[in-house]
């Protein structure tokens, strides 16, 4: 695979004029070359790097010109208007283009849409189903793509492909679009579903429907799941209201949908033109080789393939429009979320206590994050099995870091929750073992740590075995992601509640059952403010953590954003990085910074962390315990993620070093 120009992210838009004049190909086609020169002048200078647009069905004539399809007068002055369009679309940084057009061929009149590039009509998609039903009488005028005698067409004396399987390939970006007309993907079996299994990934949709109550949702659905379900960016536009008036009202709906997620929309009554959006043709490849039964059963059709050279960019420089989170793991609807999530967690411990006829946990209560939501996590699965709370036996084993707040934490949070409760202090038994093994505990270096975290784990353990119970380990995702967890320690447990459950999420799931809980949001919201530690060294003179965490192994906002990207999308890390840089761009105008500046070497600080913990602990990961996966990214080695342990990682880090040329001189 050849490196993709911008990562692969490729900007597409839809072109819908607001002023439509029925059976005026001369005032459509001007009005469609207004919106084409500002998609240009963008390009040019730099600020976009659109590369398909898309017009509405019929756009040239008017979709609702009716009986006056039958018009030969009508269809000759298309024609020359549809050349003369392609003629004056031919400058400098011009996308590939979409317009709809009625042709006359074979003896018929085809709804199509045409594709023109650089000044070129390079092939014509023929419409396939012809609707006539309800409100729509296509069939009066228009034939199927099924009924054409062949697969060429000659316009303006060259021949061109002329058939609903055709695959335009921009050798540029990757890019392989393929087009549709309206009715097209209404249909049970779509003809894009076919154009994605022979390579297409973008799809155009040239449409012209009409609004009635509660059809752009459905609408909206429909587009949402045809790029779900055949992994590709999908761009629909639609006739906007200046349509004719005659008994529907169109509502020039556009939508662009990337794998599912809807990236570029424009509703009824906005008038909006343009719509842009971007679709990630990495991202469509990688879902695709990953998913493998999506090429399984293939019904093989010839297609035939034009291979095209959209413009050089502007700049060399990564560019992108699209607005992603800084916290990906984090949705926008965090309450209805961090609802599904805990049920999710909740249904796993508590089908994992009935099977083995267990109605006790033990968990170790450190007043930190993890701890925190794996004790609510056991709460609601009691509920779940209807289990007295009092079987969730709660232990905090304070020693030489513990700090007043952590301590105080943990004890409200066992009391206000009402489980059985327990605080054994471990300094003691720390110190004879320091003593039976020879160590000098003033070192405070990591076998000064491991002892804490094993002592409490064999607590744990012991109390568990004591009890007849089940310990429930606290590890979140990212920690397991870093390996910053103790070997046999904290690494341990019998089942793990929050494994698939990144640092970032786990602070926006107690942040929002704390608004929900008011007992509880006093001590939840303050333990959310707390520094991530493991508080295994002593505190600073005046009681307050000294050991912070992202301190030593980096920001968990930037490794769950590697995370996130290279496990869920197979990103690499220089894609990784300027989708960050932009992210967190973007991020702090919204938060009101009015000339954000992202530290690029302390990212690809952050970065060199992720790469090397990453591969070089793995073998924490190839033995973890048992736990709920709850999202699209997991690392259990019996299901989402194999990786053998001395893997090599020094081709990512060659992508880094290439980075820290560019940026660290």
């Amino acid at each position: 695979m050849n490196n993709l120009l911008n990562h692969g992210i490729v900007e597409v838009a839809t072109l819908i004029p607001n002023e439509v004049k029925i059976a005026n190909p001369k005032f459509n086609v001007d009005e469609m070359l207004r919106l084409l020169d500002n998609v240009i002048e963008e390009n040019k200078l730099g600020k976009r790097q659109t590369r398909v647009v898309v017009y509405p069905e019929l756009c040239v004539t008017g979709y609702t010109c009716h009986d006056l399809f039958n018009q030969h007068t009508l269809i000759k002055r298309a024609y020359d208007e549809m050349l003369r369009f392609a003629k004056l679309s031919n400058k400098e940084y011009s996308p590939l283009i979409f317009i709809g057009m009625p042709i006359r061929k074979d003896n018929q009149l085809f709804n199509c849409a045409v594709a023109i590039h650089k000044g070129e009509i390079i092939g014509v998609v023929p419409k396939t189903f012809i609707p006539n039903y309800s409100e729509f009488y296509e069939g009066r005028y228009f034939a199927s793509s099924v009924n054409r005698v062949d697969d060429q067409i000659v316009i303006d004396g060259k021949t061109v492909p002329f058939t609903p399987n055709l695959l335009i390939e921009d050798t540029l970006t990757g890019a392989v679009v393929s087009a549709e007309v309206c009715e097209d993907v209404w249909v049970p079996i779509p003809p894009s579903k076919h154009h994605c299994l022979h390579g297409a990934n973008i799809i155009v949709n040239l449409s012209a429907s009409n609004e009635t109550i509660g059809k752009s949702k459905y609408r909206e659905d429909l587009i949402k799941m045809q790029s779900a379900t055949s992994n590709c960016g999908y761009v629909y536009a639609s006739a906007s209201r200046g349509e004719s008036t005659t008994d529907t009202v169109f509502s020039g709906h556009s939508l662009i949908a990337d794998c599912g997620a809807i990236v570029g929309e424009s509703k009824f009554l906005e008038d909006i033109e343009i719509t842009y959006g971007e679709i990630d043709i990495e991202n469509c490849e990688n879902d695709r080789t990953k998913t493998t039964s999506f090429m399984t059963n293939v019904y093989k059709q010839k297609y035939e393939r034009v291979c095209i050279e959209t413009f050089a960019p502007v700049t060399d420089e990564f560019i992108s429009n699209r607005e992603i989170s800084i916290l990906p793991f984090v949705p926008h609807n965090i309450d209805e979320r961090a609802t599904e999530i805990l049920k999710l967690q909740a249904a796993g411990l508590a089908g994992r206590l009935k099977k083995i006829n267990c109605e006790s946990v033990v968990i170790g209560i450190s007043g930190g994050l993890d701890s925190t939501l794996a004790l609510i996590v056991a709460v609601e699965a009691f509920n779940i099995n209807g289990y007295d709370k009092k079987g969730i036996h709660a232990i905090t084993m304070p020693c030489y870091g513990t700090t007043d707040r952590t301590l105080n934490n943990a004890r409200r949070l066992m009391e206000i929750l009402e489980v059985t409760s327990y605080e054994i202090n471990i300094k003691d038994a720390c110190e004879q073992h320091y003593k039976d093994i020879g160590y000098d505990k003033s070192k405070l270096d990591v076998t000064f740590e491991n002892v804490q975290a094993r002592e409490r784990t064999q607590i744990l353990m012991d109390v568990s075995n004591k009890i007849g119970s089940l310990v429930v380990g606290t590890g979140d995702l990212s920690e397991l992601a870093l390996g910053w967890c103790t070997y046999n320690g904290d690494q341990m447990s019998m089942y793990g509640v929050n494994a698939s459950i990144p640092k970032t999420l786990v602070r926006g799931i107690l942040e929002s059952y704390a608004e929900h809980h008011e007992g509880l949001k006093d001590v939840l919201l303050d333990i959310c403010d707390t520094p991530v530690s493991p508080e295994l060294l002593p505190p600073n003179e005046d009681g307050t953590i000294k050991q912070k965490t992202e301190d030593k192994i980096g920001s968990y906002v930037v490794h769950d954003f590697i995370l996130y990207y290279m496990l869920r999308h197979g990103f690499g890390p220089k894609k990784i990085f300027d989708l960050y840089v932009n992210a967190k761009i973007m991020h702090e105008k919204n938060i009101g910074v009015k000339e954000p500046v992202v530290d690029k070497q302390e990212l690809l600080k952050n970065m060199d962390i992720f790469y090397n913990r990453f591969w070089t602990q793995q073998f924490k990961r190839s033995c973890m315990p048992d736990g709920v996966k709850v999202g699209s990214v997991s690392l259990s080695p019996r299901g989402d993620w194999r990786m053998a342990s001395d893997a090599c990682q020094g081709i990512w880090l060659d992508e880094l070093k290439d980075l820290k040329e560019k940026y660290c001189k």
